[in-house]
Parts: C-alpha cells; sequence; structure tokens
C-alpha cells in the first residue's frame, strides 16, 4: 500500500523520527509513527459513494477540533476513513509543498498522544 522508495514519505519518516522516543511500524498496510499511541500515518483513504479513493502520499494526524475545522476547509485536507470520525485529518502532501505546516501538524499530534514525560523531553530540545 505503499512505495518505500516514495521520497515523501522519507521526508514524513525524517520528522517523524526526530520526535522523542518516536518509533515506526507497518499498521493495517501503511507506515504508522508512535511512541505509546500512534500520532501520524502515512497514506490514508476516503470512502466516497461506497467506494475508497486512495489518498498514498498524504499524513493522516490528530488535531485540535478547531483547527481540524479550519483543515477541513482546504481543498487539500480530508477526513480519512475510519479514523476521521474519531478527530483525525488528512493532508495531501502530492503537490510537496507546506513542510513547516506539515512539521508543526506532526508536532501537534505528537503532543496529542505522547505522554507528559516526552513532552518535556520535546521541549527541552526546541529554542
Amino acid at each position: 500500500m505503499f512505495d518505500e522508495a516514495d521520497p515523501l514519505l522519507g521526508r514524513v519518516r525524517a520528522l517523524a523520527l526526530a520526535f522523542p522516543d518516536a518509533a515506526e511500524k507497518i499498521s493495517h498496510g501503511r507506515p504508522a509513527f508512535y511512541t505509546t499511541k500512534v500520532f501520524a500515518y502515512y497514506g490514508a483513504s476516503v470512502k466516497v459513494d461506497g467506494a475508497h479513493h486512495q489518498h498514498d502520499q498524504s499524513v493522516i494526524v490528530l488535531v485540535d477540533h478547531e483547527e481540524r475545522a479550519a483543515l477541513l476547509a482546504e481543498d487539500r485536507c480530508f477526513a480519512p476513513a475510519y479514523l476521521g470520525p474519531s478527530g483525525w485529518v488528512g493532508v495531501d502532501l502530492s503537490d510537496d509543498n507546506g513542510w513547516d505546516e506539515v512539521e508543526e501538524l506532526l508536532d501537534a499530534s505528537y503532543r496529542h498522544t505522547a505522554g507528559a514525560r516526552r513532552i518535556a523531553l520535546l521541549d527541552a530540545r526546541r529554542p
């Protein structure tokens, strides 16, 4: 369900694995980045009229409710199948822009799922 040589996956992987204690596993056929809980996925699908439409080059993150609503108003963002009802949002990366925002979204998602010790480690590393 993903191409290991995908350069966008490589960029997401580098950003995600830079967080304290972050690791990668394959979950449901896609790369997932986690500590105790998953904070990001690479790739997803959207169910439209009973059929799944793939967003292979996307990052799926968990963000605040207000931020989620603003993101979903953008054309490049979507509510991923299965995870969307739980507050997750997908961001299509195929235009290869906005990597500062992707890093910020990964940071927000990490903070939602990581414990206080890991967040303190993250904050200690940031200027």
